[in-house]
């Protein structure tokens, strides 16, 4: 009868316990900062994808008319909300038909 009230419990010691905290620890400390990097590299890269878009967009329209996002629009060259966007990232398309993006700083 002792023998079934008598119950032999394996855990992990404290000393395990802890090193597999470190271990965890330094994993995250390591891939936090590159998580960071990887979004601020996609962003620029979905913003670069995005100005070639549109640059290819204004490129093919090969009118004598001043070409406008508006134009562009109705001739379904781009959608209402890619105009919207673009208006807002380069503002009106100059008369040398060249996209820059109206918010980036120049570096010197």
């Amino acid at each position: 009868m002792k023998n079934i009230l008598k119950k032999t419990k394996k855990a992990f010691t404290l000393i395990e316990m802890v090193i597999v905290l470190f271990i965890i620890s330094l994993l995250l400390l390591i891939m936090i900062p590159n998580l960071g990097n990887q979004k601020a590299e996609a962003m620029k890269k979905s913003n670069e994808a995005f100005r070639i878009s549109m640059q290819t967009q204004v490129d093919m329209y090969d009118e004598s008319t001043p070409v406008t996002w508006d134009v562009l629009v109705d001739k379904k060259l781009i959608t209402k909300k890619q105009a919207e966007q673009a208006t807002k990232k380069y503002g009106e398309i100059p008369l040398d038909k060249q996209l820059k993006d109206k918010n980036a700083t120049s570096e010197k």
